[in-house]
């Protein structure tokens, strides 16, 4: 995880340092029909993310995806549109407050990512674990994990079990 000024190149120079740590130090990289970035030499799986000054990276020996948004208010009913009800349920019952919107939203995306799919199909059906930030949790087959920081929250989705910590430039969240 890291913050800069762009989070779209920090997220790229993030993989890149990743990817460099595990041997591969000038990455080929190819996109999948859904979008999805893979390398072309196969083996390592990555995905990334950036919002705003915000930006992760997630390699791994099997696929995955990542998540990271920064906190805004947005409109209103968004919630009660992407949500399903019993994510709904869940998020008025901690009321209603957009860093837990957030933590769903992102535990969406990640899930998004790992099948590489694209938001294809309503955010309410793409079913997420009800995680506080710190949590994981194994659904449908699949690990979640969830993390959150002052302005930010982020999530991961895939066949491996997620770390309990980020690793953030300069320091660990």
């Amino acid at each position: 995880m890291a913050e800069a000024e762009d989070g779209k190149e920090a997220a790229h120079r993030l993989l890149g340092r990743l990817l460099a740590e595990r041997g591969i130090p000038e990455p080929d990289i190819d996109r999948r029909p859904g979008g999805k970035p893979v390398l072309r030499s196969g083996g390592l799986q990555f995905s990334l993310s950036h919002s705003g000054i915000y930006a992760l990276a997630g390699v791994g020996e099997a696929p995955l995806g990542v998540d990271v948004e920064r906190v805004k208010p947005r409109r209103t009913g968004l919630p009660r549109y992407v949500l399903s009800d019993r994510e709904f349920q869940w998020f008025a019952a901690r009321g209603s407050r957009w860093g837990d919107f957030y933590t769903l939203w992102t535990l969406k995306e990640s899930r998004v990512k790992y099948t590489g799919s694209g938001l294809d199909r309503s955010p309410r059906t793409i079913a997420v674990p009800l995680l506080a930030p710190g949590g994981r949790a194994r659904m449908d087959g699949l690990w979640f994990g969830a993390w959150a920081g002052e302005g930010w929250r982020a999530a991961c989705c895939g066949e491996e079990e997620p770390p309990a910590e980020l690793n953030w430039e300069g320091g660990r969240v």
